[in-house]
Order: structure tokens, then sequence, then C-alpha cells
């Protein structure tokens, strides 16, 4: 006479691991051919539905998610900011900003490079005329990075995409446009979740520096001056993924250099990105042109 667990055991289904999948359903003695022979009975159908339930992939457990989608995006930057945050903090108080005002600097300005620009200027007394144009000058490049995320983000609405470039850096345009450069559909709780939760990591390591600013005298015996440097390099080795990309990469850091070395001023990084960048469309254009030549010869 057969048990109650043998008589039951055609209908009881049982998550084992398999390649391709977290879990997988299968049935005690049964193979894949019975399985598929029992389409129509009760027990299949139910185990239709727990396959459907317990066999997910993690792009599926990272769409059910946006929002830790957008964190976990966002944890590399963290890394980085709160550090060169913290040292902002740090230098605006010593340069004799109030402490409210760098404060308020990292919640409305949220510009790495112009907000330590803005804290050496004013350190140094320089007039609000001449802070407000070198900072202008230094954020130039933002009209490039616009620029290449125009056409991902035209789904936005006009709001939503004025939003996005108020939280816009350097850092999360790098997340950002790999992302979508390997395809992924747009998302806007990842895309903001990322994003505010950079600028949070900004914010909060400016509070940390600014009631810290009495007790570190120079930031640099901690390696926090190279932690932005750090993070720029983190960002740019994951979008070299050709020679083409690599070859654009080192010849747009030559030039800048190059350019700050002959004295150009902070006008170096957005001209050698123009022309590195110009330099990858030329070349890019020319690969493509004589790939047709080459098959016809060996046609």
């Amino acid at each position: 006479m057969a048990s109650a667990g043998e008589r039951g055991g055609a209908c009881r289904p049982q998550c084992v691991p398999r390649s391709g999948g977290p879990y997988a359903l299968t049935d005690h003695g049964a193979d894949e051919d019975s399985v598929s022979r029992a389409a129509g009975s009760p027990c299949q159908r139910g185990r239709k539905r727990a396959r459907k339930t317990l066999s997910f992939s993690g792009e599926e457990a990272a769409v059910a998610s946006p929002y830790m989608d957008g964190v976990r995006r966002a944890l590399p930057i963290v890394l980085g900011y709160v550090p060169v945050a913290f040292a902002f903090g740090v230098l605006a108080v010593k340069s004799n900003i109030p402490p409210a005002l760098v404060v308020a600097m990292s919640v409305f300005h949220f510009a790495g490079s112009g907000q330590f620009v803005c804290a050496g200027l004013w350190g140094a007394g320089v007039g609000a005329l001449s802070v407000i144009v070198a900072v202008f000058v230094v954020n130039l490049r933002h009209l490039l990075m616009s620029a290449a995320m125009a056409e991902p983000l035209a789904p936005l609405k006009r709001w939503q995409r004025f939003l996005f470039g108020c939280e816009m850096t350097d850092e999360t345009f790098g997340v950002h446009i790999t992302a979508f450069q390997r395809g992924w559909k747009l998302c806007t709780a990842t895309l903001f979740t990322c994003n505010l939760t950079a600028h949070a990591s900004w914010v909060l390591g400016t509070v940390i520096g600014v009631f810290c600013g009495g007790l570190v005298h120079d930031v640099k015996p901690l390696g926090l001056d190279y932690a932005l440097t750090a993070m720029f390099l983190a960002l740019l080795v994951p979008q070299c993924v050709s020679r083409l990309h690599v070859l654009v990469a080192i010849v747009t850091a030559i030039l800048s250099l190059s350019l700050k070395l002959a004295g150009m001023g902070q006008w170096n990084v957005v001209v050698a990105t123009v022309l590195g960048a110009s330099l990858g469309v030329a070349l890019l254009h020319r690969n493509k042109s004589a790939l047709p030549e080459k098959k016809e010869e060996t046609a």
C-alpha cells in the first residue's frame, strides 16, 4: 500500500538548483517527457504557475525593485563622494565660508569641481563676478554631457529632464550613459533614485567635513584629494570596451594635460573632450566605410 508521500508525490513539485536560473521545478522520479505528457493535468498547471513564480533571473529581480537597482548603481559613486565631499567641507570652512552656506552649496549647487573652485576663490578674496565666471567655465562640460543624454532621455517629460539636469554630475552621467549603451530600458524610478542617493551622500560628506573642519588641518596625508581622480578612473575603465574607446581616452587625456600645461586653464577639459570625441567619430566612420570595401575584395 502506497504511503501518503508516495500517493502525493506525482503532484508535489520540488525546487532544485539548475543552470540558467536560481530555481527549477521537478518531480520525484519524473523526467521532462513525462512532465510534458501531463501538460493538461491540474498538477502540471499548478507546476507551471509555480515555475513562473520561482524561476526568475537577476534582471527580472532588478526590474521588480527599481529603487534598489538605483541605490545599487549609486554605491560606487557614494564611496567616492563621501571622502571628496568631506575634503570640500574642510576646505570651505578653512576658507572662512559660513558652515550653513557650505552645506547649502552642496544641496543647491552640487558641482564638485565647481564647489572646490568657488571655495578656493572665496578664500583668496576674489570678487563675486569672477567666481561666477570661473564656475561657469568649469561646468561647461555639462553641455556636452547633456547633449549625449538628450536622446536616451527623450521619452521623459520636460520637467523630469529639468530635474535630471539639476542632479546630473560627471559620475552619474558615466553610470547612466554606460547603462544605456548596454541596452538598459529607461526607468524613471531607477534613474532618479541613483541621482538622489549620490546627491545625499555628497551632502552627508559635506556635513561631516564642516563639523570636522577644525580637527583636520590637511586632507592630503589622508589621501582624500585623490578620491575624486580614483572615482573618475573607475567610471572610465568600464566604458573602454574597444580599442577605439581606449585610443580616444588616451588622446583626450594627453590633450587635456598638454593644454593645461600650456596655460589654457579650465578650458582644457572642454577643448580636449571635443577634440578627442571628434577624433573618435572620424575614426569610427572611417572604419565603417572601409568595411564594405574589404567585403567586396574578399567576394
